[in-house]
């Protein structure tokens, strides 16, 4: 059976590029996003009702990584990258369907001249097309004894620093970005690397907004050491 499904709207996010987005929703609170709701769905009348609620699922589509097809087993980042499961043991883009599934904080609502829905806590990449949107009901979708499998987080998180370099860009960019020296920090917290990857040598780098941060991590420390404009 196939169904034919439409876009309802699109992302605007913090996240520029895929690196470095975290493994799951939540993980990094001061990331923000803007549901953009395309015609005929951007209209007041569709979102009546939804400021009701502090959190929403959104249902999207993986479209960076669409077109490269899905795969049987995968390489999960929780196994080091070198073990493999089974595609539906796994949050893995390569899908038979490329949908994801993602919860994240209401914001707020803008009815100005169309609907933006904003976020926080996500893990969606900037352009990324969203098919549906549903309240989250905590009293129902929050399982307190659930069993997390492989991926129970038992990880440490990284301590993150500053080089003076990158200090002064985030005094440069206070007014602009406010959150931007928390949103780093938590991104880096996750330790975004691949599993196989510990070269205390190595420059990482990725996109946030218009600037790209680079760092370096040793030791259980990821050490920014600039930031620039993409």
């Amino acid at each position: 059976m196939n169904w034919h499904m439409q876009a309802i709207g699109r992302i605007e996010s913090c996240y520029r590029e895929k690196f470095a987005i975290p493994r799951q929703p939540g993980l990094a609170p001061s990331s923000e996003a803007t549901l953009h709701l395309l015609p005929p769905y951007d209209h007041p009348d569709t979102v009546r009702g939804l400021d009701a609620f502090s959190h929403v699922w959104v249902l999207f589509v993986f479209h960076e990584t669409a077109a490269q097809g899905w795969r049987p087993t995968v390489r999960p980042p929780k196994l080091g990258g070198n073990r493999r499961v089974g595609v539906f043991a796994t949050r893995s883009t390569f899908r038979p369907n490329p949908i994801g599934l993602s919860v994240a904080r209401l914001a707020g609502i803008d009815t100005d001249g169309g609907v933006r829905i904003h976020l926080a806590g996500i893990d969606l990449l900037d352009g990324t097309p969203v098919l549906d949107l549903k309240p989250y009901l905590g009293y129902a979708d929050a399982i307190a004894d659930a069993g997390n499998g492989y991926a129970d987080d038992g990880s440490q998180p990284l301590t993150v620093v500053f080089d003076p370099a990158a200090e002064v860009t985030l005094l440069e960019q206070a007014q602009r970005l406010p959150k931007l020296r928390q949103l780093i920090a938590e991104v880096l917290a996750q330790d975004p690397r691949p599993g196989y990857a510990d070269d205390p040598d190595r420059d990482y780098g990725m996109q946030l907004y218009d600037l790209n941060i680079r760092w370096r991590t040793q030791a259980g420390v990821a050490r920014v050491t600039s930031i620039t404009a993409a």
